[in-house]
């Protein structure tokens, strides 16, 4: 099942989103307003809102606060991208040169801040505590999850538990943050709530697996930015935080050497055969399939319905997606 099939359901509501969205970014400065075009017109999937809206679809009508939301999660997560990019020296994003690579860092860094700073501004129409609350939760562990990556990437001190503390942090939090949201707008009951949130978050952790595996896997051309981005950056990811428990110690100290060695594609390519060979590759598929199967069963309390059919539907998305 592909996005636009995905979204079927809420077609009507993905444009009243979209025109609240661009409405969110306007700006009289007219620097902010040419960068607000040029991430307008990328080919953002925009899963948040999206999330955030299908959930409220399950459980009743969209209403105003279901689309305060969407802009909010959309907001949230271009901010974090826009920094992710300066800490990482990415100079391209979804396969088109990356804010910073055109308006440098500088620039970049007041930019996301000035979308976290929207994002606040915009919170105060919300009107519910609740909701509130559980956005500025999010909003600090997005921040945190970064901050375990970075911790992480300084040692060779990962294990499976905290990559899934990480990854949870840096990006499941949102996943299951929109899909709450969603619910709560509506008023929906407490086990519904806590089922989107379930789903959510299991969809979130797959979604992180998968595109940690398409580092491996993927193609520049598919996946929108250079292959192997988080071997370079020494960034702990499960197949390689399984294929070094898996492999002997002298095995494993001469795959450390050839990692912080590798300077070329033919050197990346050889620490992704010994990852293939240890089942680095197959382990982090199964695991992307036993979040997925997780985020289905969430959905279970839920009558079969078209909302619920693309809900189940994203998983697939994500499970068979190229980048």
């Amino acid at each position: 099942m592909d996005l636009d099939t995905i979204c079927k359901p809420i077609e009507k509501e993905l444009e009243i989103f979209n025109k609240r969205y661009k409405e969110s970014l306007s700006s009289d400065i007219s620097l902010i307003g040419k960068i607000m075009e040029y991430l307008l017109v990328q080919d953002s999937k925009k899963i948040r809102p999206i999330l955030v809206l299908l959930s409220s679809k399950m459980c009743g009508e969209p209403c105003e606060n279901t689309y305060i939301s969407a802009v909010l999660v959309e907001m949230l997560h271009t901010a974090t991208l826009i920094h992710d990019d300066v800490v990482d020296e990415a100079d391209r994003r979804r396969g088109v040169p990356s804010i910073n690579a055109i308006w440098q860092n500088k620039t970049s860094v007041l930019i996301g801040d000035w979308l976290f700073s929207r994002c606040l501004s915009n919170m105060i129409f919300m009107r519910d505590f609740d909701m509130l609350s559980l956005l500025s939760r999010t909003a600090e562990l997005l921040s945190e999850g970064e901050i375990r990556q970075i911790e992480g990437s300084s040692g060779w001190l990962v294990d499976e538990e905290s990559y899934y503390e990480m990854i949870f942090a840096k990006t499941a939090s949102l996943f299951a943050a929109s899909c709450r949201l969603g619910a709560m707008g509506v008023c929906a009951s407490r086990d519904k709530v806590e089922a989107l949130y379930d789903y959510g978050k299991n969809l979130g952790m797959a979604f992180q697996i998968k595109d940690d595996l398409l580092d491996f896997t993927g193609s520049e051309d598919e996946i929108g930015k250079p292959r192997f981005s988080d071997l370079k950056g020494n960034i702990m990811t499960l197949p390689l935080i399984y294929t070094l428990r898996r492999i002997e110690d002298e095995e494993r100290a001469l795959l450390r050497k050839k990692i912080e060695l590798a300077d070329n594609e033919e050197s990346f390519v050889e620490i992704i055969k010994v990852v293939e060979k240890s089942g680095g590759i197959e382990y982090s598929e199964r695991k992307i399939n036993e979040f997925s199967t997780k985020a289905i069963e969430a959905l279970r309390i839920f009558p079969d319905s078209e909302v619920k059919g693309s809900m189940i539907g994203f998983v697939h998305f994500n499970m068979e997606r190229k980048k």
